[in-house]
């Protein structure tokens, strides 16, 4: 009974450690959180009206004339911001190429042939449709600025080379859309003539070819670069089961996740020379990549800058310089991706251009083995109930298929232990204080009843795992973000919007985030509490105790989750109830449901029999 004893005090203490996490750790963090996010929106609508500054960026410290291939681009110049400059303005200081996709809008800067301001059109800043579009790249000269580019490393042989500065020019019609890619040329006083074919498709993916033609009598090397640059550090959730900042695949040194305060300590982080891979900036649902020029060698670097106080994170690579013989034209191909984390989408680029690992974009975790299978079981049940709430509960029910024999099999275990709690009792009365002796005749009965003792965990076991697996899949893919449920359910990765502490908005009053008890939160906690109702109340006061206010504890915690989790969670403790209802009735077990609520009610909880 003592070993009993301390055992549950150990529950007890372990269930106190997680009230002070929730209330002193992660309720403010949540709060923290929804201002961080409050001040991306409010920053994104500020910067659609006005922002920054007039200045244009320059070449900085690119490499110049004599870069050797071991030169990667450098920083690049900027004023401080002036608010007093449109972004409208901002983006008519240059000439500009319209950019129309079915899923982005924006323009091309014809200075430096820079992606600098890139819309999103499928999505919005809130799950109010009227919201302005999602902005994902600025023009360097606002505040944040964000953009990326590519150009050349030359020397005193070649000349000048495209660059920051570069203004190009175009031929033919000035738009680029899916059907029309645009050609852009430029030529330098060595008689190099550059020609460079920007296409992008109907999602997110551009493809850059520069074709450089030598009408000199000399051979001349030209090293190839890209380039993300992003101005400022954005706010980001800070929450460990997601990666936000740099990041990318660099050949056989593999995936790199490197946090904006990594890069600021460190300053520059340069990975060793690789021949694939990709490399970029990530938000939770939006990111940038660059892809150079697979098999071809590249030396990539993540870096930090400080410009005059403005905080710069830039990531980029250099190419190996290629030669261009007299009257020859070499040719070379780079992507840019620039857009939302789709799964599907990401996938279908890994897989059309080779991108090793490019699905690692999205950040699936240590267990992606079980994460990504989730997704995809969702998104089949989403495509063919098309709701993402119906989609949760269907694979509820098909988890429950799979693992039916596991728990049938421990629901009949825990039957026949209510079946000899009275031999149990037995025991513990005539052994008294000897445990060795007590131990060895459970040991005993266990045997002759063919009964597992610890076949009750298993369900909650397998359920941990499942559970992470569903919270990371709907707070990391972009596809559960906005997806709505049915009634006041907009956003099944956001938490449950109502409040039982104003009578779910009856009340015009705004509690903090440890309150927002919601109407899905308190259901989980209902079928949690009749679940463990099913069984005997225990004699041990504290086991009792910690018996009746588990379902209490769990529903505080699991209010600040995805309402999608809290879905999933109460909808599986109903198919449980329902599950272990039916193997105790057929094992002749009494179901002690209504006689502990009977029991509850009249304040006498009813000890086991």
């Amino acid at each position: 009974m003592q070993q009993n004893r301390n055992y549950f005090i150990a529950i007890a203490l372990s269930v106190l450690i997680l009230i002070a996490w929730q209330f002193l750790y992660l309720g403010p963090k949540m709060e923290r959180d929804r201002a961080a996010q409050q001040a991306i929106e409010a920053q994104q609508a500020s910067q659609q009206s006005s922002t920054a500054s007039s200045a244009s960026v320059g070449t900085g410290d690119l490499p110049q004339s004599g870069a050797s291939t071991n030169d990667l681009p450098g920083s690049v110049g900027g004023d401080a911001a002036d608010t007093s400059v449109s972004r409208e303005a901002s983006l008519g200081a240059s000439k500009r190429i319209e950019i129309n996709t079915p899923a982005l809008t924006g323009s091309l800067n014809l200075s430096g042939a820079r992606f600098d301001d890139l819309k999103l059109k499928e999505y919005h800043e809130t799950v109010d449709p009227q919201s302005p579009i999602i902005e994902l790249l600025s023009p360097a000269s606002m505040q944040d600025g964000y953009f990326a580019e590519f150009g050349f490393s030359g020397n005193d042989a070649s000349g000048a080379v495209p660059g920051p500065d570069t203004v190009w020019t175009v031929d033919g019609t000035p738009q680029l859309t899916p059907s029309n890619p645009v050609t852009l040329t430029w030529k330098n006083d060595k008689d190099l003539t550059f020609e460079r074919t920007i296409s992008v498709d109907d999602d997110f993916m551009f493809t850059v070819e520069d074709s450089i033609a030598n009408n000199s009598s000399a051979a001349v090397s030209v090293s190839p670069y890209g380039r993300i640059t992003r101005f400022n550090k954005p706010a980001v959730t800070g929450i460990y089961v997601l990666h936000e900042g740099l990041l990318g695949v660099i050949g056989e040194d593999g995936l790199k996740e490197i946090d904006y305060d990594d890069v600021e300590e460190d300053r520059t982080i340069t990975p060793p020379k690789a021949s694939n891979g990709w490399m970029g900036i990530t938000d939770k649902y939006w990111a940038t990549a660059l892809i150079p020029t697979q098999e071809q060698p590249y030396q990539a670097r993540f870096s930090y800058f400080d410009d005059g106080g403005r905080p710069r994170y830039q990531t980029d690579f250099l190419s190996d310089a290629i030669t261009i013989q007299p009257g020859q034209v070499q040719t070379t191909e780079k992507h840019l991706f620039a857009g939302a984390k789709q799964v599907p989408i990401i996938t279908a680029y890994q897989d059309s251009y080779s991108i090793d690992r490019f699905d690692l974009m999205i950040d699936w975790g240590w267990f992606y083995f079980i994460t990504k299978p989730m997704f995809y079981v969702l998104d089949y049940f989403y495509k063919f109930f098309g709701n993402f709430g119906v989609a949760i509960l269907a694979t509820t029910v098909l988890l429950k298929l799979i693992f039916f024999p596991l728990a049938n099999k421990s629901y009949r275990s825990m039957a026949n232990m209510k079946k000899v709690q009275p031999k149990m009792e037995e025991i513990k009365a005539k052994h008294g204080d000897d445990r060795q002796a007590q131990q060895k005749a459970m040991m005993e009965l266990y045997k002759k009843e063919k009964i597992n003792p610890v076949a009750g965990c298993w369900p909650v076991l397998l359920q941990i795992p499942v559970f992470f697996a569903l919270y990371k899949v709907l707070y990391v893919t972009i596809e559960m973000r906005h997806a709505p449920f049915f009634g006041w359910i907009k956003d099944l990765s956001a938490p449950d919007p109502t409040t039982i502490f104003n009578l779910f908005g009856l009340i015009p009053f705004d509690p903090p985030s440890f309150l927002m008890i919601g109407i899905w939160p308190l259901l989980m906690g209902i079928t949690m509490f009749l679940q463990m109702r099913m069984n005997p109340t225990p004699p041990d006061p504290t086991q009792a105790m910690i018996f009746t206010w588990m379902p209490v504890i769990f529903t505080f915690m699991l209010a600040t989750f995805p309402a999608g989790l809290v879905i999933y969670w109460a909808w599986n403790n109903a198919l449980s109830i329902v599950q272990q209802g039916v193997i105790m009735k057929r094992q002749g077990v009494k179901i002690e449901l209504w006689d502990n609520l009977a029991a509850l009610i009249k304040k006498k909880p009813k000890a086991a029999e």
